[in-house]
């Protein structure tokens, strides 16, 4: 069996917030931005993995969750208990520079970690915690 990664969710409570971040500032690259009744099937892939695609969508848009099922997804997006996703860069230190220049909240800045990586973290616009992770040299 020869598994891989294609698709994975960011839930968001805003796509057009959510888009510019995740394109203008993290540079993603816009693969689908469809429009169907409720919904909205919008993906973006990093430019070094373009066969990997990482698809925002919002609390609202399964038509199959209850009002209730929503409403405790969009409560849980708010307190950022959703979502967390690790990317790796080849430079900690110019990404952390740059998303914290877009005034992306800041919840680590560049640290050495012991298991081998020098990483930071910020939360996107919608809460949901984003980490940016280089391997250090061995």
């Amino acid at each position: 069996m020869d598994l891989k990664l294609r698709v994975c969710f960011i839930t968001v409570d805003d796509h057009e917030k959510a888009l510019a971040f995740y394109r203008d500032v993290l540079d993603l690259h816009v693969v689908n931005d469809v429009s169907f009744e409720q919904m909205r099937w919008l993906t973006l892939t990093p430019p070094a993995q373009p066969g990997v695609e990482i698809c925002l969508v919002t609390p609202t848009q399964n038509p199959d969750a209850s009002p209730a099922d929503r409403e405790a997804a969009a409560a849980l997006l708010a307190k950022g208990l959703l979502s967390g996703v690790i990317f790796d860069t080849d430079d900690c230190d110019a990404t952390f520079e740059k998303v914290q220049a877009s005034g992306a909240e800041v919840l680590q800045e560049p640290i050495d970690q012991f298991y081998g990586v020098r990483d930071c973290a910020f939360r996107d616009p919608a809460g949901n915690m984003l980490r940016f992770s280089q391997p250090l040299s061995r």
